[in-house]
């Protein structure tokens, strides 16, 4: 029950919705093609953009903090379905974004910590770069590694495997990336 619920929480598409709704088209057709903040953000529509991006991160909030204060064994459960929810969205054919809004309300949840790390680290990564997808990969790998070196490696394994899918959700801008072809993306 808490993993088809957080499942259908994280399929939720509200790149999608915002923007069929508001500039009456189809996100799927604009720029990448992905229903994420980052896609949103091409449209130039900066509020539907941000919306998108806070939408996105609360999906990962609501179902991970209620799992961990009323069932929290069930916490790491919880959090990979509302990921897996937003990449598969079923009500996108399976289609969905590449998680990084919503992986980052989930550490939110987890460890607050994880989640400062995680923006710091995607900030520092984009100033430098100014890829979004680059600093994406980068701040989900920077996670294992802290707590790898912090010796508090607990749960390890969830944010290897979190890592991992954010890597496989990139793998089209990683091949941009090696190929010199990948769109640096405005914030602001």
């Amino acid at each position: 029950l808490t993993s088809l619920i957080s499942y259908f929480i994280g399929s939720i598409p509200f790149g999608y919705i915002l923007t069929k709704i508001f500039l009456k088209k189809d996100i799927r057709t604009i720029g990448s093609g992905n229903i994420g903040a980052t896609n949103v953000l091409r449209t130039g529509n900066k509020i539907i953009g941000y919306s998108t991006l806070i939408f996105d991160i609360l999906k990962g909030v609501i179902p991970v903090l209620f799992i961990k204060f009323y069932f929290p064994d069930y916490i790491f459960i919880s959090a990979l379905s509302v990921f897996i929810g937003h990449v598969f969205p079923v009500w996108l054919k399976f289609k969905g974004g590449k998680g990084v809004a919503t992986y980052l309300g989930i550490l939110f949840c987890i460890n607050y910590l994880f989640g400062f790390i995680f923006v710091i680290s995607w900030l520092i990564i984009f100033i430098i770069s100014k890829y979004s997808s680059l600093s994406s990969i980068l701040s989900s790998l920077i996670i294992p590694v802290y707590l790898f070196f912090s010796n508090n490696f607990q749960n390890k394994y969830f944010y290897i495997i979190m890592f991992v899918l954010i890597f496989f959700t990139h793998r089209a801008n990683i091949k941009r990336l090696v190929n010199q072809e990948e769109s640096k993306t405005k914030i602001y």
